[in-house]
């Protein structure tokens, strides 16, 4: 009988032959969330801290998913020993300097980290900023990975009685520390599909983690079209748009739209809520990759939209939670 080890923080537990990892860890008495033990539920998710898993434990998950180890622990029969892990990856913090603070408009601040120990991250992701007295807020990573390994930068935006970022904007200083959790999340690219089209929509500080996406996506030669539409009610909540204009000159393949839903209608900036200006503008969306940022009734809505426009569920990336709504200060 060929038995595998399957290591767990300071544990080795022994997996059989005929075993799937989720029947050693329950028999070892692991406490691991399981329903169906099909590969369809996919609460027995778990990730790979070594090498890749087999190929038939990742069966339904997305690429994103896949290229980061995680697997499904009722379909991974081990080929080899395993070290693995049920930990979010929230509960590891690194400390980071402050190195640059400055507004993009009155109410976006630009903040850059420096990390003291290099961070595996991409653009996208979103990690969880914690000062010295444990207050922590989490924010969207907006900058390029490849091109600044060892730094991070966050939109925050200015938020009335936000505990976090009003801090943030008064009394953050540059050489001041921070501690930020492993980066988490699912809404970043990968260069899997060169010539696969792009929509990137986004409200508010929705734009940070596009605007990373985006560079990477441009960095690494995407020949696909790209197309950004970011959305606020009035002018003044629109930020970088002579950057992102520019960027429209530099790429032939990326195309920018700011739109306003106010009833003032500026010249060059398209009428409508974003999601709403973006589906008009493009008849199908079947084999497009969506990525959708900012508000969560927006969020909620295009993913809707998109799908009905033909999209897979599984090309549409988004987070909410995390990018400038009320529940985030």
């Amino acid at each position: 009988m060929s038995l595998k080890t399957i290591k767990l923080n300071d544990r080795e537990i022994a997996c059989q032959e005929d075993d799937s990892v989720l029947d050693a860890l329950l028999r070892d008495n692991i406490d691991i969330p399981n329903n169906c033990r099909k590969g369809v539920c996919q609460s027995c998710m778990i990730r790979s801290l070594d090498n890749a898993p087999p190929a038939a434990s990742q069966k339904g998950l997305t690429d994103v998913l896949q290229h980061q180890n995680y697997f499904l622990a009722c379909l991974c029969y081990p080929e080899q020993d395993m070290t693995i892990s049920l930990n979010k990856p929230k509960d590891f913090f690194t400390e980071t300097t402050v190195i640059d603070k400055k507004l993009l408009n009155s109410d976006m601040l630009l903040l850059t980290l420096k990390c003291s120990t290099p961070l595996d991250y991409y653009a996208g992701q979103f990690v969880n900023l914690k000062r010295h007295d444990g207050l922590q807020r989490s924010y969207s990573i907006a900058n390029n990975h490849l091109l600044n390994p060892d730094s991070l930068t966050f939109h925050i935006r200015k938020l009335k009685d936000g505990l976090f970022s009003e801090w943030a904007y008064q009394e953050l200083a540059v050489g001041d520390t921070l501690d930020i959790s492993d980066p988490q999340g699912l809404c970043y690219y990968l260069p899997n599909q060169l010539d696969q089209n792009l929509m990137l929509i986004g409200t508010g500080s929705g734009l940070a983690p596009l605007l990373g996406i985006i560079s990477e996506a441009l960095h690494q030669g995407h020949r696909g079209d790209i197309h950004l539409f970011h959305g606020s009610r009035e002018i003044e909540g629109l930020y970088l748009i002579e950057e992102m204009q520019q960027l429209t000159q530099q790429y032939q393949n990326f195309y920018y739209t700011p739109c306003l839903s106010s009833e003032t209608l500026a010249n060059g900036f398209a009428k409508g809520r974003a999601h709403d200006v973006a589906m008009s503008n493009i008849p199908s969306l079947k084999d497009w990759r969506i990525y959708l940022c900012g508000h969560p009734d927006m969020v909620h809505q295009a993913k809707r939209q998109a799908f009905l426009k033909g999209s897979a569920i599984q090309n549409i990336y988004a987070d909410a939670f995390h990018v400038g709504t009320a529940s985030v200060k």
